[in-house]
């Protein structure tokens, strides 16, 4: 059984990436908890939206990695990673959702964008491998193919809350994309 704490992070990242404005009450009943027992966590609201980048950084970095590692073989590696990237599915999309509040501009001086990079740090230096080798098209920019790989993943969490097959969802994604891609 999860904790108390996890199970309102885990709730929040579900109800905020619906609705950044979500009342807290929201996200207590999706955690079947009390607004007062969310507090004895999480002093405000932005407290808890720290935890959940937080938590959303240490899943998907950790995620990646093991996919990253189940393979030599560097297109497989690729895919594996883009299905742990689907596997965190509503936490990557509410990470870059965080990430471009306010109209923000990424700036590599600011430490928040440099955290956000180090998520997907390695995802991106195996993307440009993949273009250096000539197995990806080089005539795709990088920007180009992390908004393909975004717009994909958005795909299939529509698709997946729609009740697909979730075995068809990521058959279906992965053909996306390497096509996309050109690989």
């Amino acid at each position: 059984m999860k904790d108390t704490e996890q199970s309102i992070i885990e709730a929040a990242i579900l109800i905020f990436n619906e609705d950044l404005s979500a009342p807290l009450e929201k996200v207590a009943e999706k955690a079947e908890t009390t607004r007062r027992t969310l507090h004895r966590y999480f002093k405000d609201r932005k407290e808890l939206m720290q935890r959940c980048e937080k938590e959303i950084r240490r899943s998907c970095a950790l995620a990646m990695n093991q996919a990253y590692n189940s393979s030599e073989d560097p297109v497989i590696q690729l895919e594996n990673m883009f299905y742990a990237g689907i596997q965190c599915g509503t936490r990557h999309t509410f990470l870059h959702k965080l990430h471009q509040l306010h109209d923000h501009a990424h700036e590599t001086s600011n430490k928040d964008c440099v955290k956000f990079e180090q998520t997907f740090q390695l995802w991106t230096s195996h993307l440009k491998l993949l273009q250096t080798t000539g197995m990806i098209s080089a005539e795709l920019s990088a920007d180009w193919i992390q908004n393909l790989y975004n717009g994909i993943v958005a795909a299939c969490i529509t698709s997946l809350n729609q009740t697909q097959n979730q075995q068809e969802v990521k058959k279906f994604a992965w053909f996306s994309f390497s096509r996309g891609i050109g690989i």
